[in-house]
């Protein structure tokens, strides 16, 4: 029993201890905001609002049908 005892007190000590770092980073550390850019392909913008999927390739845009030529 006194194992059961030690062994659940280690565990609650080093609970406490992860719960103190946690709490210290949000105390005491500010994030430093940034501007971020994303360059976009025009070909992901251009096509036709379906997503372009990593190993897939790019539908391309339909073109309209020919008219049929008048004699």
């Amino acid at each position: 029993m006194p194992t059961l005892i030690r062994l659940i007190i280690t565990l609650l000590f080093l609970a406490g201890l992860v719960y103190a770092g946690m709490f210290a980073l949000v105390a005491f550390v500010e994030p430093t905001p940034k501007e971020v850019t994303i360059r976009i392909p025009q070909r992901d913008l251009l096509s036709g609002g379906q997503p372009a999927l990593p190993g897939q390739q790019v539908p391309a845009a339909e073109e309209p049908a020919a008219e049929p030529a008048t004699p």
